[in-house]
C-alpha cells in the first residue's frame, strides 16, 4: 500500500512543473533538468491521479451495488466495472511502487566499458571481438557514440582487452547488467573433429565518473612512464609515451599506451582511473546497504558467470534470470539486446519491491 499523501506529492510537483516550465522564466540550465523531471513524471502522471481517486471510485460503485433501488442490469455493471478497477488499481500501484523506489544515481550516466578474454585462448580472444562487435551494433541501433580509448589485438582478428567509452541517454541503466563472464560453446573453425570448445571473456560495466564526482589528488597517484610494446613486444615508440598510473589510497592501476602522445595517454589514463575510483566507492557503499538483501542481478560481480552463448544450438542463456532466447545470430547482431534488458530490468524492480517489504 503507498501512502497517498505520496502519490498526491507527485501529482502536486507535475503541476507546480508544468506551470514553471510555462511562465518562461526559467534560464537554459534550469529549464533542461525541470524539462526533464517533468518528463519523467509525465510517464507516471496518469497512474498517479488514478490511484489518487481510486477510493472514491470505488466508494461510488459500492454504493449502486449495495442499494436496494438499483436495477439488476446496473448492479452487474457497477459489479464489472469494480472488478476491472481493482486489476487496474494492482498493475498502476506496481508501476508506482518501481517509479518510487530508490534511483541509481549513476543510472542517467555514460559508461566505461572494458571487454577482456579470458579462459579459451585464442577462442575467447575471438569471442571477445565478437561481444565488443555485438555492443557496437548495439550503440548504432540506439544512435549511441561509441570511442575505443584502448585496444590490445591477438592473432587472426581476435581482441585481448577492449575499453571503450559509450555515451547518449542513459546509457549505464542500460548496459549495467552485462558485468560478468560470458562463456561461449562453438565449434574453432581450426577444430578438425567437429568438437564443441568452451571458452570466456569478462564485461566490466562503470559509469563514467565526471571530474566533480571524483577528486583526485596529485599526492595519491604514482605515474611511471614506458615505452609503448606491440604484439610479441616490439616496441612501437622510440620515446616513453605510454604511462601506469597507480592509485596508492585503493591500489588501483590503469595502463595507457594507445597514444603516441605521453600526455593523451595520460589523459585517457586518468580517465579510466577516474570511473574505476568512482565504482569502487559506489560498490563499497552498496555492498554496505545490501548485506541482508539477496539479489540475483546487479552484482556487477566480474567473477560471476552471467551468460551462455551455445552457437551449435542457436541459443542464448542468462543464467541469473533463467531466460533463453533461440535467436543467437539476432541477438549477436543487437536485435533482441532490448528485449534481454527489459527482463533483467523486471527482475531486478522485482528484487529491489522484494526488499522494500
Amino acid at each position: 500500500m503507498i501512502p497517498l499523501s505520496k502519490v498526491k506529492e507527485l501529482i502536486d510537483k507535475h503541476i507546480s512543473l508544468e506551470t514553471e516550465l510555462s511562465s518562461g522564466s526559467i534560464d537554459k540550465k534550469n529549464f533542461a533538468e525541470k524539462s526533464k523531471e517533468y518528463s519523467d513524471l509525465s510517464s507516471i502522471i496518469k497512474e498517479a491521479k488514478f490511484y489518487s481517486n481510486f477510493d472514491n471510485e470505488k466508494k461510488d460503485l459500492e454504493k449502486i451495488i449495495n442499494d436496494k433501488n438499483s436495477e439488476q442490469e446496473i448492479k452487474e455493471l457497477a459489479e464489472n466495472e469494480l472488478s476491472d478497477l481493482i486489476k487496474k488499481k494492482e498493475i498502476y500501484e506496481k508501476k508506482l511502487k518501481v517509479y518510487l523506489l530508490p534511483k541509481d544515481e549513476a543510472d542517467n550516466k555514460n559508461a566505461i566499458i572494458e571487454i577482456r578474454a579470458g579462459t579459451g585462448g585464442l577462442e575467447a580472444s575471438l569471442f571477445a571481438s565478437d561481444l565488443f562487435k555485438m555492443y557496437e551494433k548495439v550503440s548504432n541501433k540506439k544512435k549511441w557514440t561509441l570511442e575505443i580509448i584502448s585496444i590490445s589485438r591477438s592473432d587472426a582478428g581476435g581482441l585481448k582487452e577492449v575499453i571503450a567509452s559509450v555515451r547518449g541517454t542513459n546509457i549505464y541503466s542500460t548496459l549495467k547488467y552485462e558485468s560478468g563472464v560470458h562463456r561461449v560453446q562453438r565449434i574453432p573453425d581450426t577444430e578438425t573433429q567437429g568438437r564443441v570448445h568452451t571458452s570466456a571473456a569478462t564485461v566490466a560495466v562503470l559509469p563514467e565518473a565526471e571530474e566533480i564526482d571524483v577528486k583526485i589528488e596529485d599526492r595519491d597517484l604514482r605515474i611511471d612512464v614506458f615505452r609503448s610494446s606491440g604484439p610479441g613486444g616490439q616496441s612501437v615508440n622510440t620515446t616513453d609515451s605510454a604511462v601506469r598510473i597507480t592509485h596508492i589510497p585503493t591500489g588501483i592501476v590503469v595502463s595507457q599506451q594507445d597514444e603516441k602522445s605521453q600526455i593523451r595517454n595520460k589523459e585517457k589514463g586518468l580517465k579510466i582511473l577516474r570511473s574505476r575510483i568512482y565504482e569502487f566507492e559506489r560498490k563499497k557503499k552498496e555492498d554496505e546497504r545490501s548485506k541482508d538483501r539477496k539479489s540475483k542481478i546487479g552484482t556487477g560481480d566480474r567473477s560471476e558467470r552471467i551468460r551462455t552463448y551455445n552457437f551449435p544450438q542457436g541459443r542464448v542463456t542468462d543464467h541469473r534470470i533463467n531466460l533463453t532466447l533461440h535467436k543467437l545470430e539476432e541477438f549477436m547482431e543487437g536485435d533482441l539486446f532490448d528485449e534481454m534488458i527489459e527482463n533483467l530490468n523486471l527482475q531486478a524492480q522485482e528484487e529491489k519491491l522484494t526488499n522494500l517489504n
